[in-house]
């Protein structure tokens, strides 16, 4: 009361008075509403912000899906795995390209292919890819050798293989294959399971013969990884694929896999330590010969990316190993120099790796040792389903 008679109002919500109730309340009644409309508003910004959160989500997820899939065509095509065509499509389309580049002839071309569809159909390797006579000619040149040679472990005899225009970039898996097999070939001791292979197989028929050894059981997950078929593609292979191959053959082989560096800035001293031992086991030659001519097949050496064929290892009069090894990517013109008597050692460079030239975080290693019974081959393809590579610590 005002004391003249006025009653006064006050808002509960905000303490304001008034003379007339009418007006109060419609004053309490702007109050709630100004209150709803802000309880309201935090609500559909609170769900606004969800709903710009949620499509985010949905945008970085169809992103990184995309990313994924095109990151894995990237590697399908890396390996080989794009069914973009096989040793036949790409011999044939390196071929058109370099008579489009005026490198080469029509008439070539078409005798190059002719001469390509003869040898895939019998399954037989193109002779233009081998250089012989490469382990024959390093034995004399190491006899004559006086600089810092101590002694040096040779292969029984190599044939070279190098990649052709059907196989440049994928192929080395398969070209160290036939490395390794041209040597058996020259083996007595393989010449019973050796009695269908002949001839060096082409790289199409090599694929078959992988699936073959897939179809027998051996290694049911490497196969799964390339969907259990090999042929008219262009898909790497490596020391699985070897060991499967050449057990399914009933050659006695083990895959090595030195997962680690063992050595100082990431070298891997172990590695050169066992392939010394594989092939000075057996004293072959006398005690005391310089050049050990051995019996002993060549070994698959594998890492990322890449394999080559080890035919030799060096002792220096330091002490320090040096491998010797047949790269696939290394051209016949290059290999022939190896056949002519070079004093001065040069042509031997691309044979040459030290320990401090073989880097890479992992090496798998194939090597031979003599012939399986077909119990043996049983039991070696049963264990294959489980296979873990024996691992050097």
């Amino acid at each position: 009361d005002t004391g003249n008679g006025e009653q006064l109002y006050e808002c509960p919500m905000c303490s304001l008075t008034c003379t007339d109730i009418h007006i109060l309340e419609e004053h309490v009644d702007l109050h709630l509403e100004e209150h709803s409309f802000s309880e309201g508003g935090n609500i559909r910004d609170l769900e606004l912000a969800q709903w710009l959160q949620t499509e985010e989500d949905q945008r970085q997820r169809s992103e990184e899906e995309k990313r994924e899939r095109e990151e894995f065509k990237k590697l399908q095509r890396q390996y080989g795995l794009d069914n973009s065509g096989g040793y036949k499509q790409q011999f044939l389309k390196n071929m058109e390209r370099e008579v489009n580049r005026g490198r080469m002839q029509p008439f070539e071309y078409h005798k190059r292919k002719a001469d390509m569809m003869e040898y895939l159909a019998f399954g037989i390797e193109d002779e233009k890819t081998k250089t012989s006579g490469v382990i024959e000619a390093l034995c004399k040149y190491y006899q004559n050798e006086n600089k810092d040679v101590r002694r040096v472990w040779l292969s029984t005899g190599v044939d070279h293989f190098h990649s052709s225009l059907g196989d440049r970039g994928w192929g080395c898996g398969y070209r160290n294959f036939q490395m390794i097999l041209s040597s058996l070939l020259q083996n007595s001791l393989y010449n019973d399971c050796l009695r269908d292979t002949t001839l060096i197989p082409s790289i199409p028929k090599i694929q078959s013969m992988i699936e073959d050894a897939w179809r027998e059981g051996f290694d049911p997950h490497g196969a799964s990884h390339f969907n259990n078929s090999l042929h008219g593609s262009k898909a790497w292979i490596g020391a699985c694929e070897i060991y499967s191959l050449l057990t399914n053959l009933r050659i006695k082989c083990q895959i090595i896999d030195f997962h680690k560096p063992t050595g100082p800035m990431g070298t891997h001293p172990r590695l050169f330590e066992w392939i010394l031992h594989y092939y000075s086991t057996d004293n072959e030659g006398g005690a005391n010969a310089k050049v050990v001519c051995t019996s002993k097949p060549p070994i698959y050496l594998q890492h990322q990316g890449h394999s080559r064929t080890v035919v030799g290892i060096e002792e220096k009069k330091n002490r320090t190993l040096c491998l010797l090894l047949f790269d696939p990517g290394c051209p016949s013109q290059e290999m022939q120099k190896l056949l002519k008597q070079n004093s001065d050692g040069t042509s031997l460079r691309p044979l040459r790796k030290f320990v401090g030239s073989l880097k890479e975080k992992q090496y798998q290693i194939v090597a031979v040792d003599g012939v399986l019974s077909l119990e043996e081959k049983a039991a070696r393809c049963h264990a294959s389903q489980v296979l873990t590579s024996e691992k050097i610590p």
